[in-house]
């Protein structure tokens, strides 16, 4: 099973990110059977010596990627969030552009094969996947409550589950195969779908005005 990251030391973070930003993408461009840090090493210019000197193996590097993107996410959210300047339409149109822009760095045969090749890594992924949306998705739902942009009659506990099954179902591999789509269009029409029954007609009406012409 992988290892959890380490801390890093300030005077470790600096080549300890470009290794992680060069692995990210690697792995979300060919997967990660193809990822090695033979690879990495030549790519950067650094020894083996030198990545095993801040990762412990590949596994370790991947988790540091994996748990590096569920942060971003999260830092997103609250920022965007924590914002006062923004309508809770601009806030939620960023949120879905930028998880959009996400999405489509990640090749669809990279899930996969993280999840043929790697199970621990993949169980890592869907675990983050339950942390991350409630964090970002319970943001979403109260302040368009208290805005009067999200329905008062939805339970907001309910609504998230609720998406979170849903989202999660339709990132799998077998659905993303089915539906033949990348996980970037998966996300919007799930985004879609979903806030069509949430928002109230005033959030509607919002959130129409940020969408592109």
């Amino acid at each position: 099973m992988a290892s959890r990251p380490r801390t890093l030391q300030p005077a470790a973070a600096a080549p300890a990110a470009r290794i992680i930003a060069a692995a990210r993408r690697h792995l979300f461009t060919y997967g990660y059977s193809a990822l090695t840090m033979d690879d990495l090493a030549r790519e950067l210019g650094m020894s083996k010596k030198t990545l095993y000197r801040h990762f412990a193996g590949k596994d370790d590097l991947v988790a540091a990627v994996l748990d590096q993107f569920a942060a971003e996410v999260r830092e997103l959210a609250d920022r965007l969030f924590a914002d006062r300047e923004l309508s809770f339409a601009a806030k939620f149109s960023r949120l879905v552009e930028a998880m959009m822009r996400r999405f489509s760095q990640v090749n669809p045969p990279v899930i996969r094969d993280l999840q043929r090749f790697s199970p621990a890594l993949y169980a890592r992924l869907e675990e983050l996947r339950h942390k991350n949306i409630p964090y970002v998705f319970g943001q979403v739902l109260r302040q368009g409550q208290a805005a009067g942009m999200v329905r008062r009659d939805v339970d907001p506990d309910f609504a998230i589950e609720f998406w979170r099954s849903a989202i999660v179902a339709l990132m799998q591999p077998d659905a993303i195969e089915r539906t033949g789509l990348p996980p970037d269009r998966i996300f919007r029409q799930a985004i879609d779908l979903f806030f069509s029954g949430l928002l109230t007609p005033a959030g509607r009406k919002d959130h129409e005005k940020t969408l592109p012409a």
